[in-house]
């Protein structure tokens, strides 16, 4: 039995601006914390989750003040439970961990369903467009107020690995180790277009109102047709195939003169119908809008990639990158691009590429292959 945990929250009452020139009246942060916080702060870890993911990396947390039912009984359990923990890759016997959820998120930290106090009603559509740079800068904000100067390390995957990489070049005094796991250098012109795909099908719901759909209907099939245009990118077609069941469900509310045809279309609509119940479209819309206009070099305000990453160097920074074989989101291709641009930088770098059948999701369903290699970077 996992041991519980509970979300902290960060507030910090200044206004805080935004790359696209807005101005949030203040900011407030979920994030959770494992270990213990050595005297000189020195042991810290900042984590990064991916698109969907939350701040509740490890453990059983039952329940998030003022998020509503979007805390679901799948969420209770940490998303990275067998990589967190005493003896684990990322250890608590040694490390001191904090994972914040982001900035425009819907599970505790300021995003379109909270409250403006402008106006006393949800920000909705009026909520700003966020970016990887504008996460950096909110969770400086969040290590200040904990008393963490240089952490020994970030961890990010998939969406995570960009923030981590943006957090790395723009900040790299404050950072010793990089772990960059399944992400890329700059958003592909591929990833561009399914994203946009996304963004498609929850704009044309016609629950969507803009945005501003608070207390009515949300727009959930067009949240559910963007979660099943991206799943396939998470996880590997021959895994489809062993998970999808046998029967045929016939989704009777949605399709009117369609039949569904077999059990991989019928695993889809699952997939999709069960996501709208725990994330929010809003949200969902500002992180894949961070992540499709991502460049790590203008995230960076850097004029080149060696320009980006020599500070990195001059720090003294280490890096594992991690691809995997299989992965049809974050090709390995890209992995390799942002390994070439670190040495040509002079920064030391590994790079690792995990064999497995499983896809994108292979950093979540197999912890056995990247525990040594984390476990010796972390040290």
């Amino acid at each position: 039995m996992s041991a519980d945990t509970s979300t902290l929250f960060f507030e910090s009452p200044e206004p805080f601006s935004l790359r696209d020139g807005s101005l949030l009246p203040g900011i407030t942060l979920a994030y959770e914390t494992w270990g213990e916080l050595n005297a000189d702060g020195s042991n810290a870890i900042l984590l990064f989750h991916a698109l969907s993911g939350s701040h509740h990396a490890a453990g059983n947390n039952p329940s998030i003040p003022g998020i509503g039912d979007l805390w679901q009984p799948e969420l209770h359990a940490g998303w990275w439970e067998e990589m967190i923990g005493p003896g684990k890759a990322i250890d608590t016997d040694t490390h001191f961990i904090i994972c914040p959820n982001y900035l425009g998120g819907c599970y505790g930290s300021i995003g379109p369903a909270s409250i403006n106090p402008a106006t006393e009603q949800p920000w909705g559509a009026s909520f700003p467009s966020v970016s990887a740079a504008d996460q950096v800068n909110a969770f400086a904000l969040l290590l200040d107020s904990l008393g963490i100067g240089t952490l020994h390390g970030l961890v990010g995957p998939s969406v995570g690995g960009l923030v981590a990489t943006t957090f790395a070049t723009r900040l790299p005094e404050r950072v010793r180790n990089v772990i960059n796991i399944a992400a890329g250098f700059k958003t592909t012109v591929l990833n561009k277009l399914i994203l946009f795909e996304q963004i498609l099908a929850i704009e044309n719901d016609p629950n969507f109102n803009g945005g501003d759909f608070y207390g009515k209907q949300p727009p959930l099939y067009g949240l559910a047709l963007a979660r099943m245009i991206s799943h396939k990118t998470f996880v590997h077609l021959d895994a489809i195939e062993n998970r999808a069941r046998r029967d045929i469900i016939q989704p009777d509310d949605i399709l009117a003169w369609y039949r569904v045809q077999d059990q991989f279309q019928s695993y889809m609509l699952h997939q999709g119908k069960k996501f709208v119940q725990r994330f929010d479209a809003n949200t969902y819309l500002r992180i894949i809008d961070l992540w499709s206009k991502y460049n790590a070099v203008l995230e960076g305000d850097a004029e080149t990639p060696e320009d980006l990453f020599a500070p990195c160097a001059a720090a003294g920074q280490k890096w594992l990158v991690f691809s995997i074989d299989s992965d049809f989101c974050f090709y390995p291709e890209e992995q390799s691009e942002l390994v070439s641009h670190l040495e040509k930088s002079g920064v030391e770098a590994m790079h690792i590429t995990v064999h497995s059948t499983k896809g994108h999701d292979s950093f979540l369903l197999e912890p056995e292959l990247y525990t040594p290699h984390i476990a010796w970077a972390l040290k």
